[in-house]
């Protein structure tokens, strides 16, 4: 039988926020990395602190544009946009974000491991 353990991303601190430092994927900010042989449900949040819309873009283990997933997230207030809705990884893929503007989005999120 399978068992869910619910994880913090591996880049954030406690649980927090990671701020999206990097502006193109020759620095993008790694965000989790998933398990070696365990499935990791990846769940991303976004929030946009910046004064005009920005679009994050998230390398979801690779960066080849099959691999890429491109968001616009509006201005603040808008709250909390849902990024990455659960999707699966293993095999220690990597899950890499960048955005134009460095400082601005921060990434909140969990993983359900699948063991």
């Amino acid at each position: 039988m399978a068992t869910f353990t619910k994880r913090k991303l591996e880049s954030s601190t406690n649980g927090l926020s990671i701020l999206v430092v990097g502006t193109t994927t020759s620095d993008a900010s790694t965000i989790h990395t998933a398990h070696a042989t365990a499935q990791d449900e990846v769940y991303l949040y976004c929030v946009n602190t910046h004064t005009a819309a920005v679009v994050l873009t998230i390398e979801f283990g690779g960066t080849a544009a099959k691999d890429l997933i491109k968001q616009t997230i509006a201005v603040a207030p808008s709250g909390m946009v849902l990024v990455v809705p659960g999707f699966p990884l293993t095999g220690s893929v990597v899950v890499k974000a960048f955005c134009p503007t460095t400082n601005v989005v921060g990434i909140y999120g969990f993983v359900n491991r699948i063991a």
